[in-house]
């Protein structure tokens, strides 16, 4: 028999209430978040979500950290409390650096180009760690590993054989 681990969540909302979602609905995410193995390899670090009225909005308060082009795509990137800065691309926006934003306000346009229809990639740092999105939407709980081995190993003791219950010794 194998010692098991049990997987608890923590609800977001017992944590910190959750952002709103920076897409109309409904909401599809289209690509998920993939942590990579380390800070250099490969990965996907946000999350693709469709959008299907093209309006980006900001999911909490910040303020403007960047607006201009990455490469060959525009990217608007919002600073808010805590260390956390959030980026979307590909969005057209009249926002300036040093702006404020509120919950809900429209930043922007995201841009076809990025997924098979028009898409937003939208991804979270927190002190320069790439973070899933969905831990501040309320799309996933906290989770906790609980030990179970030294109850495992207790259960197990209890239906192993010994010498004397096979009559031998």
């Amino acid at each position: 028999m194998h010692a098991a681990l049990a997987l608890v969540t923590i609800p977001l909302l017992a944590l910190a209430p959750p952002w709103a979602w920076p897409v109309d609905p409904p909401y599809s995410v289209v690509r998920p978040y993939l942590a990579p193995d380390t800070p250099y390899s490969a990965g996907h670090r946000g999350i693709d979500l469709e959008a299907p009225g093209g309006t980006v909005y900001a999911p909490a308060d910040g303020i403007v950290h960047f607006v201009g082009t990455v490469v060959d795509r525009p990217v608007l990137s919002i600073e808010h409390a805590g260390g956390v800065l959030t980026s979307y691309e590909p969005v057209v926006s009249a926002l300036t650096k040093g702006e404020a934003v509120e919950r809900g306000q429209p930043m922007g346009t995201a841009l076809s180009g990025h997924c098979a229809s028009v898409c937003l990639h939208f991804g979270v740092r927190i002190d320069g760690e790439y973070a899933s999105p969905l831990a501040w939407l309320g799309g996933v709980g906290r989770a906790v590993l609980l030990p179970t081995r030294g109850a495992a190993r207790h259960r197990l003791r209890e239906r192993s054989p010994t010498v004397e219950s096979h009559g031998s010794g």
